[in-house]
């Protein structure tokens, strides 16, 4: 049995720690919101974020991080991106991870500002874990909504980390009759496919609002947007350093991408989607504005952050990125929606020659 703590109690950390618990784990899941916590201690139920799933006796919550942190053989988290450094310096210090001796996995999606550039999650947290931790974390994603990884429905997972026997390690904790993982050397790749896909998701939920109302569109036009996306995702991980090519083709890649565009479950299509239908952006002055008050969407949509920092590395290293840059100037209120959304699709065939052969 090993003992897991699990940093934010949110529809993902709880399906994770409920598919630990079930193995056979002692687990421990922190989180600030005292009902959240109650509920998972008295009902055994996280009815905010996975109404409906029964969780088990083994899996504990605690509003006190040092009882989900200190002394673990594993820690798992899930903190959302905005708030994400602020939870490494709280485990920093704990006994276990103080010595290196706490294996730590991220399963967290987006990227961190930096001084000169941003960042990829794992990169920046590096810096603020003992130097033991540099190049040792692991990086967990793949196709895998929380409703259904709770609910038992078969999942893939990719486990990265330069070192290959701390992805073999979490592989052995997660892996159980429902939940098969893989490892990877490629945590530079697997990170922006998770990262970035979750904005070309918002594009996917516009365009797939606008098929409502227009004959211009279809499944053809959101496959065409599915493959541009990859493309995009694909010269960004080049970009910042992956440093393998199969990585966007893996379940990390086209896998992720397609369960975020095209599932009823995925936040950043809804995302999109209200954009069009219900008009959310028009309480925000700019994507500045959005971000400050994102909660007030009843719902976090990560791509609406991570498209501020795919912008700014696009920007820097001189990438062609349409579809992000879309993105970008539609939740940063510069175009309308529509019309923007219009001109991207029909711009997508330039997005993809490079990646046609010649006939």
């Amino acid at each position: 049995m090993k003992k897991v703590g699990i940093i934010s109690a949110g529809a993902w950390g709880t399906a994770l720690g409920k598919i630990i618990a079930e193995l056979g784990n002692e687990v421990v899941m922190w989180d600030f919101m005292t009902d959240v916590v109650d509920d998972i201690n008295h009902n055994n139920t996280n009815g905010r974020y996975l109404l409906g799933v029964r969780l088990p006796s083994n899996l504990q919550a605690t509003t006190d991080i040092t009882l989900a942190a200190a002394d673990k053989d594993f820690i798992i988290v899930a903190t959302p991106s905005l708030y994400i450094i602020d939870s490494v310096k709280k485990i920093a210090a704990m006994p276990g991870v103080r010595e290196g001796n706490t294996f730590i996995a991220v399963v967290t999606k987006g990227f961190i500002s930096g001084e000169e550039e941003s960042k990829l999650l794992i990169e920046a947290i590096e810096e603020f874990l003992p130097e033991t931790y540099r190049n040792n974390l692991v990086y967990i994603s793949g196709p895998s909504h929380a409703e259904e990884v709770s609910r038992g429905k078969l999942t893939g997972l990719i486990a990265a980390c330069p070192n290959g026997r701390n992805a073999i390690r979490f592989r052995e904790l997660l892996t159980g009759s429902t939940l098969m993982v893989f490892p990877s050397l490629d945590i530079v790749g697997v990170q922006t496919c998770g990262a970035v896909k979750n904005v070309v998701a918002i594009a996917f939920g516009m365009l797939d609002a606008m098929m409502e109302f227009s004959d211009s569109f279809g499944d053809n036009t959101e496959s065409l947007l599915l493959a541009a996306g990859l493309n995009e995702i694909q010269l960004l991980g080049t970009a910042l350093g992956s440093t393998h090519p199969e990585t966007f083709t893996s379940i990390a890649g086209v896998g992720d991408l397609d369960v975020t565009c095209r599932s009823r479950h995925g936040r950043n299509r809804r995302f999109g989607r209200e954009i069009i239908k219900d008009r959310i952006l028009a309480r925000f002055k700019d994507l500045e504005d959005l971000i400050r008050n994102i909660s007030s969407l009843g719902f976090l949509p990560e791509g609406a952050v991570a498209a501020k920092f795919v912008h700014e590395i696009a920007r820097q290293r001189k990438l062609k990125l349409p579809i992000c840059e879309t993105v970008y100037s539609i939740l940063n209120c510069e175009v309308n929606p529509s019309q923007a959304v219009s001109i991207m699709v029909e711009n997508l065939g330039g997005a993809l020659t490079q990646t046609i052969p010649d006939a």
